[in-house]
């Protein structure tokens, strides 16, 4: 029979270790004991996230994304396996959305002025973008992941801006575990994973943002226990251009931003990258064909929807009981 320590359990300390990265900030708040290397940590967290913007963004030119998109059609590009762990992703929920989520609208995304080319719409470069951007991903990207290799099969430009903020803090959540982290949060912009409960066993509770262009403010609270959120809006970035606001989400089935009653769309899942991707999807799908598409996939989802009378929520899943604290992990605020 194993000897039980009568020494009681180190007290933990909670603990906030942050940085730059991807034109934002990332940040874990942690609850560790003080044998906690919090130094070597911060270094590992800063070092997982800035290995993600170095192979996916589309800003900086020797990225690995952008030597794919300059590769010639056919040819086999050696790539790490994490990229092409994002790449599979996002081509499986292109597909199981239908469309509504699509890594190759990065021609598209330039043209309208969200992208590193230019910042502002044109018009012909839409036009071009229109008709070089593939109607389906399906057959146009080939990844060979035991070989470390991708090619394209069709001109494209890929973009992973939908699902790579996630991904990054699914790698945040994987240093934290290789650390002996067991309660902690991590974040990055609006997409955050829970390892664990907090140290108290009480849920971690994140803000969820009141959809509101220019101005900060709390509509809810979602409490996250070995869980991930991410949410997908129009009111964060975009252009205005004349009396209209464009909102930074493309919509490749119809070559535009995303124009419609969504103000903004949130998810659970395991993995943060799942739902960053799915939350795009989601906000381009709109109303109707998202939440059907949500329901059949059997997804917790919570839509914010612009209506005359004001915003309107829809919740499926553990959204769609607000009233539960235990099983339903949201509540509103008072007002």
């Amino acid at each position: 029979m194993p000897k039980m320590s009568s020494e009681p359990a180190a007290p933990c300390k909670r603990t906030t270790l942050h940085g730059p990265t991807m034109g934002t900030r990332w940040s874990a708040s942690i609850d560790a004991d003080h044998t906690m290397d919090l130094e070597a940590l911060h270094q590992d967290l800063a070092a997982a996230v800035e290995q993600v913007d170095e192979q996916m963004s589309p800003w900086k030119p020797d990225s690995d994304l952008m030597r794919l998109n300059r590769a010639p059609v056919d040819d086999w590009v050696d790539l790490p396996a994490e990229i092409l762990e994002v790449l599979d992703c996002a081509l499986d929920v292109r597909r199981l959305s239908a469309g509504a989520f699509d890594p190759c609208v990065g021609a598209l995304v330039d043209a309208w002025g969200f992208g590193a080319v230019r910042d502002a719409p044109d018009a012909q470069a839409i036009r071009a973008a229109s008709q070089s951007t593939p109607l389906t991903a399906h057959g146009c990207l080939e990844l060979d992941r035991p070989a470390g290799r991708a090619r394209k099969r069709a001109p494209l430009q890929l973009d992973l801006c939908g699902i790579a903020k996630g991904y990054a803090v699914d790698r945040m959540a994987t240093v934290l575990l290789q650390h002996g982290v067991r309660h902690a949060l991590a974040a990055l912009d609006g997409e955050l994973r829970a390892v664990g409960a907090q140290a108290s066993g009480v849920p971690w509770a994140v803000a969820l943002e009141r959809p509101e262009a220019g101005h900060r403010a709390v509509h809810g609270v979602i409490e996250l226990e070995d869980l991930a959120v991410a949410t997908s809006g129009d009111y964060r970035r975009y252009l205005e251009v004349g009396d209209a606001r464009l909102a930074h989400t493309m919509d490749a089935r119809r070559c535009a931003p995303v124009n419609n009653a969504v103000a903004s769309v949130t998810v659970l899942a395991r993995t943060c990258m799942q739902a960053d991707a799915w939350a795009t999807a989601l906000l381009v799908a709109g109303p109707d064909e998202g939440l059907a598409m949500a329901q059949r996939m059997g997804m917790d989802v919570l839509f914010l929807l612009r209506r005359p009378e004001g915003l309107v929520e829809v919740g499926l899943g553990r959204f769609g009981r607000q009233g539960d604290r235990i099983a339903g992990l949201y509540s509103l605020l008072d007002g």
